[in-house]
C-alpha cells in the first residue's frame, strides 16, 4: 500500500493554515474537476487524491492523527514493534471498526477513498492488523448535476414577436421557445437540461441569458418603444398628420397645431409586449423633431417676412 503525502498533493507546507489549505484545494478542484477532464482516468484519480487530501487536512482531528503517523505509517500498517496503538485510541487487535462520519461521494462523487485512507481513517485494518473488520460503506448520496449557462442574442423584432432557438448542449439539440417581450439581460431557466446527475440525482438546469441587439429605428425603454418623428414646419405650426411605423404596421398620427420641437406624443399599446402577460403592451413614444426648411424660394422668403412683420405688430 502506497503512503500518500497529502501536503504534497495539495501543494502546501506542513505548517499551512486552514485558509491556505482551503484555497489550494479550491484551485485544484476547479482545475481537475471531471467536467473539465472529460473521462481522463489519470486526472480523475488525481481529483480523488485532491479531495482525499482535503478531507484529512481540513479536519483538525484527522490532520493531527495524520501528522502523528508520519514516518511510522509502515509500522501502523504492519502492526510491528515500536508502534503505539494507543496513539489512535482503541485500535488493538480486537477487531474494532472505525467509521468516517460523512459520505465521500458528497465530496467527489463515484468511488471511495484510497486503501491508505480507509486503513487509517475508516476502513478495514488489513491483514497486517489481524482480525480487522471492513467497515460497511454507506450508499452514495444522490447529487444534482451542474447547471449550464449560455447566451443568445435576439433582434428587437424577435423579442417583440417571440422566437425559438436551437441550442447545442453537450452534443444534444435543445429547442427553446422564447415568449414575446423578452428583454436584454433576462435570464431564462430550462429545468433539467444541465449536466447529468450522479447516483440517481436530478439533472442540473440550463440558464439562458438573453441579449437584445439595438434597433435602427426604435429605442426600448422598459416595455415602451421610443422613436423620433420628423415633422415639417408647416404641419407643426398648422397641425396635420404624419405616418409612423410600428411593429403592427404604419399608423397615421395627428399632430396638433402649434406642436413644439421635442414634444412627446404617445401611442397607447404600440410598444413591446409585456413578458408573460398575454395581450398587454407598452406604448410607443414619439419625440417630435420639427424640421426647419433650409432652402426658401424668393416668394417663400417674402411671405415669411410678412409673417414676421404681422407677428411683431401683434405683440
Amino acid at each position: 500500500m502506497e503512503y500518500k503525502d497529502y501536503y504534497k498533493i495539495l501543494g502546501v507546507d506542513k505548517k499551512a493554515s486552514q485558509a491556505e489549505i482551503k484555497k489550494a484545494y479550491r484551485k485544484l478542484a476547479v482545475k481537475y474537476h471531471p467536467d473539465k477532464t472529460k473521462g481522463d482516468k489519470a486526472l480523475e484519480e488525481k481529483f480523488k487524491d485532491i479531495n482525499e487530501a482535503y478531507e484529512v487536512l481540513s479536519d483538525p482531528e484527522k490532520r493531527e492523527k495524520y501528522d502523528k503517523l508520519g514516518a511510522n505509517w509502515k509500522q501502523f500498517e504492519q502492526g510491528g514493534a515500536g508502534f503505539d496503538p494507543n496513539m489512535w485510541g482503541n485500535m488493538g487487535g480486537g477487531g474494532s471498526t472505525f467509521h468516517f462520519e460523512g459520505d465521500p461521494s458528497e465530496i467527489f462523487g463515484e468511488g471511495g477513498f484510497s486503501d491508505f485512507f480507509n486503513m487509517f481513517f475508516g476502513g478495514g485494518m488489513g491483514s497486517g492488523m489481524g482480525g480487522g473488520r471492513t467497515r460497511s460503506r454507506r450508499q452514495p448520496m444522490p447529487r444534482k448535476g451542474h447547471d449550464y449557462k449560455v447566451e443568445t442574442t435576439l433582434t428587437l423584432e424577435e423579442a417583440y414577436h417571440g422566437t425559438t432557438r436551437m441550442l447545442d448542449i453537450d452534443g444534444k439539440k435543445i429547442r427553446m421557445k422564447i415568449k414575446p417581450g423578452a428583454y436584454d439581460g433576462q435570464k431564462l431557466r430550462v429545468k433539467g437540461k444541465g449536466g447529468a446527475g450522479s447516483h440517481g440525482g436530478a439533472a442540473g438546469d440550463l440558464y439562458v441569458h438573453i441579449r437584445v441587439a439595438p434597433h435602427h429605428l426604435y429605442r426600448r425603454n422598459g416595455d415602451n418603444l421610443e422613436q423620433t418623428v420628423n415633422v415639417d414646419l408647416y404641419t407643426a405650426v398648422l397641425g396635420g398628420k404624419v405616418t409612423v411605423n410600428t411593429f403592427t404596421g404604419p399608423v397615421n398620427v395627428k399632430i396638433p397645431a402649434g406642436t413644439q420641437n421635442g414634444k412627446t406624443l404617445r401611442l397607447k399599446g404600440k410598444g413591446m409586449p409585456v413578458y408573460g402577460k398575454s395581450g398587454v403592451f407598452g406604448d410607443m413614444l414619439l419625440k417630435v423633431n420639427v424640421v426647419i426648411p433650409k432652402h426658401l424660394t424668393a416668394k417663400e422668403k417674402e411671405l415669411f417676412e410678412k409673417l414676421r412683420e404681422m407677428s411683431l405688430q401683434t405683440h
